[in-house]
């Protein structure tokens, strides 16, 4: 019996490291960059920083976002983190597409980070931004505050070759009680409404 007890503690002892050990030993937190990327195809296949996006409110007015940061995200991925940087410009617009408000805004925090598959063929694609080789489709969902005040949430979206096609091109946003749930989304032609994520392990 006693030896038998001596058996179980010591079992009890080596699961109790391997739960400690594992969650550090296999999974990292991640560093991600985003961006509201400028790319113009079928004539421009380089993704450059200083990209616009717009989404729609219910009503039709719009909201249109410049931006790029970083952050951290947890090991395991989809944890909340606070260690991250960045923000950009909003402008807000009326159903007559008549400006209502412009400012900057900044990052407070990440809320939610969800890697997808996806990625970018080099050539044609090149990337201004960072390594082509990080680059990465996925979601993240970021509170940020803006310069009037108000508080909101910024959605980043990227759909990447080989992304499923549930997973939309750009961004939505909150300002206050507003709720820009639409996506615009990209098309040829037009330099807008494009993300992207590079992430280092």
């Amino acid at each position: 019996m006693k030896r038998q007890g001596k058996w179980l503690s010591l079992g009890a002892v080596l699961l109790l490291s391997i739960m400690t050990i594992t969650p550090t030993a296999f999974s990292q937190a991640q560093h991600v960059s985003w961006d509201i990327a400028s790319i113009n195809p079928p004539t421009d296949l380089t993704f450059k920083p200083g990209g616009i996006a717009s989404a729609l409110a219910s009503d039709g007015s719009k909201i249109v976002l410049m931006g790029t940061g970083t952050f951290v995200a947890p090991a395991g991925g989809s944890g909340r983190s606070s260690a991250v940087t960045g923000g950009g410009t909003w402008e807000t617009f009326n159903t007559g597409n008549v400006s209502t408000g412009n400012g900057t805004y900044r990052v407070t925090g990440l809320a939610r980070w969800d890697q997808a598959p996806g990625f970018l063929p080099s050539p044609p694609i090149f990337d201004d931004i960072g390594d082509l080789a990080e680059t990465s489709a996925g979601l993240a969902i970021l509170h940020i505050q803006y310069s009037d005040g108000e508080r909101g949430i910024l959605v980043l979206s990227c759909h990447l070759v080989g992304t499923p096609d549930s997973v939309f091109e750009g961004i939505t946003a909150t300002k206050g009680f507003v709720d820009y749930t639409f996506a615009v989304l990209p098309v040829d032609g037009v330099d807008a409404n494009r993300t992207l994520f590079h992430v280092r392990q």
